[in-house]
């Protein structure tokens, strides 16, 4: 899974211990260029994109993963404490798969991952 920076170290450090507690191999990006370039070396199941990064925000680096046809099915979950219409409607419109608010709950973490990349795995070691 690929995590990038986001607007609050204790978010994102409570989240790399959750996934990692569950089993998940966590890599960590800075921003959304650094995303970029993981996401090419590491080929996640799952990206998390925080909506407020330096650079490159969530919005278009969302945008440039879904453009790129090898990773255009990868699921990408958009993270950010704005809760409103128009901001999950704008996460919708550059491709991502699902909206968590800030803060989430382990549960609510853990259960995105569930949906998103188990069964790809599943069906990957069949």
């Amino acid at each position: 899974m690929i995590y990038p920076d986001c607007d609050s170290n204790t978010i994102r450090r409570s989240a790399e211990i959750f996934l990692v507690q569950a089993g998940c191999q966590v890599v960590l990006a800075e921003d959304g260029f650094d995303a970029l370039a993981k996401i090419a070396d590491h080929q996640p199941s799952v990206i998390f994109c925080d909506i407020m990064m330096p650079r490159l925000d969530g919005y278009q680096t969302c945008s440039l993963i879904k453009k790129n046809p090898k990773f255009k099915a990868t699921p990408v979950i958009m993270l950010s404490s704005k809760d409103g219409l128009f901001d999950r409607a704008r996460g919708r419109m550059v491709g991502s798969d699902q909206y968590l608010t800030k803060p989430f709950t382990k549960d609510s973490l853990l259960q995105t991952v569930a949906t998103f990349a188990l069964p790809a795995e599943t069906e990957s070691n069949t």
